[in-house]
C-alpha cells in the first residue's frame, strides 16, 4: 500500500512539471521577442563611367641592363666604384693589374719610333736611287708592325682599364680588390632604371584593341599601393605558338626609383572606350558558393507605426574591380541602399541601426597606409 502511494506520488510529482514546461514554452511562443537591431554601416548603389582597360600582369626589365665581367685575365689593382652608386658612361670602375703591359708598350713604342725613322731615311735614299724600291717597301711594313704591335699593347691596356659603358645604378660588388680575374668573371651588375620597360602578355583575342601609344597603368604591393603611368611603345609582331598570347612592352618614367628590374606589377592598358557601371564598395559584397549576394536596406512600420529598418538578401551578378569598388552587371539598381559593413552577422528579414561614422573608406585608387 505504502508502495502503491509513492508511485502515485512520483508521478504527480512529475506531472506538475511537464504541466511547468509547457506553461512556459507556450508562453515563450505566445510572447513577442524583441530581439536588438544590428548596427551597420551603408552607402547607395552609384552609377558611374569607368574606363575599359585590359589587364595582365608583368615583369620590370631594364631598358638597358648588363653583368661587367673582365675581357682579360688579370688582378684587380684599384677598385673605383661603391656598391650601389650612380654612375655616367665611361666612368672606370675597375682597373687591372698593367705593369707587365706598359713595359711592353714603351719597347714597342721604341720599335715603332725606330721603323719610322728608318723608313724615313729610307724614303730619302730612295728619292736619290741608291736604294731599291723593295727595300723602301720592307721598311715600310717593318713601321707598320712596329705601330700595330703598340697599338696590340695599348688595347690590352685599355681592356684591364674596366669603365662603364652606360650610366645606370650599380648593384652588389663581386669582386674584391687583389683578386685574379679570369676573362668572363662578373665584376658588377650594372643597370639602366630611368627609363624603364614592363613586358607583359595579352590574348591574342585582344590584340586588335591594342595599338602603340596607348596609356598603360602599374600598381601592385611592390610599388606601394601608387599607380604608374606609361605608354605602350612595341607589340611583338609573332604570337607564341603555345599560349596563343602577344608579348607587349611599354616604357615608364622611373625618376623616383619605385621601379626596379625584375618587379612583378599587375598591368592595365587603358583603352579610349568607357562604360556606365554599378558600383558598389567589396565589402558590401557575402561571397558564397551558391552565390554572391548583397544585404539591401528597406524602411517600413511596425506594428506600432513606428519606422524599422530591415535588410534583404539579393544575389548579384559581379563585374571587374577597380581599387575597392566592384561592378554589379545584375541584382541591384541605382540608388539602392547596402550595407557595407556587418554583413556576415545579418539574416535576411533582420532590423538594423545605420552607423556610418565608422563606415569604411573604399577608394579607386587606395593608398595603404603601412606599405
Amino acid at each position: 500500500m505504502k508502495s502503491f502511494l509513492s508511485i502515485l506520488a512520483v508521478i504527480a510529482v512529475i506531472a506538475i512539471i511537464v504541466a511547468i514546461k509547457v506553461s512556459q514554452i507556450t508562453t515563450l511562443i505566445h510572447t513577442k521577442q524583441q530581439v536588438p537591431p544590428e548596427s551597420v554601416s551603408t552607402t547607395e548603389v552609384k552609377s558611374e563611367v569607368w574606363q575599359q582597360a585590359l589587364t595582365s600582369v608583368g615583369s620590370l626589365t631594364a631598358v638597358q641592363g648588363v653583368t661587367v665581367a673582365a675581357e682579360l685575365d688579370g688582378k684587380i689593382a684599384a677598385i673605383n666604384f661603391t656598391a650601389g652608386s650612380s654612375v655616367n658612361a665611361g666612368d672606370i670602375l675597375v682597373r687591372q693589374d698593367t705593369s707587365a703591359e706598359e713595359a711592353q708598350l714603351r719597347s714597342a713604342e721604341a720599335s715603332a719610333e725606330l721603323a719610322t725613322e728608318n723608313l724615313r731615311r729610307t724614303k730619302e735614299l730612295l728619292d736619290k736611287e741608291t736604294v731599291s724600291q723593295s727595300q723602301f717597301d720592307a721598311d715600310s711594313a717593318t713601321q707598320k708592325q712596329a705601330i700595330a704591335a703598340a697599338d696590340n699593347i695599348r688595347a690590352t691596356i685599355s681592356k684591364k682599364t674596366i669603365k662603364a659603358p652606360f650610366s645606370g645604378k650599380l648593384g652588389i660588388r663581386l669582386v674584391n680588390l687583389g683578386q685574379n680575374l679570369k676573362a668572363g668573371d662578373s665584376i658588377v651588375s650594372l643597370q639602366a632604371l630611368n627609363p624603364i620597360f614592363v613586358d607583359f602578355y595579352l590574348p591574342q583575342d585582344e590584340l586588335n584593341q591594342v595599338t602603340v601609344g596607348l596609356t598603360v597603368s602599374l600598381s601592385g604591393d611592390a610599388i606601394s599601393g601608387k599607380n604608374v603611368l606609361g605608354k605602350v611603345t612595341a607589340i611583338s609582331p609573332d604570337v607564341d605558338a603555345s599560349t596563343r598570347n602577344v608579348r607587349i612592352e611599354a616604357t615608364l618614367d622611373n625618376k623616383a626609383g619605385l621601379l626596379h628590374p625584375g618587379m612583378y606589377v599587375d598591368v592595365a592598358v587603358e583603352l579610349p572606350v568607357t562604360d556606365k557601371v554599378l558600383t558598389i564598395p567589396a565589402t558590401a559584397v557575402l561571397y558564397a558558393p551558391f552565390g554572391d549576394t548583397v544585404y539591401v536596406v528597406s524602411t517600413s512600420k511596425d506594428d506600432s507605426g513606428a519606422e524599422v529598418q530591415t535588410v534583404a538578401q539579393k544575389i548579384v551578378r559581379l563585374g571587374i574591380r577597380r581599387g575597392d569598388f566592384v561592378a554589379v552587371t545584375l541584382g541591384l539598381k541605382a540608388g539602392d541602399t547596402i550595407v557595407t559593413s556587418g554583413v556576415f552577422r545579418l539574416r535576411p528579414g533582420a532590423t538594423v541601426k545605420v552607423n556610418n561614422e565608422f563606415a569604411p573608406d573604399a577608394q579607386i585608387a587606395p593608398k595603404p597606409s603601412d606599405s
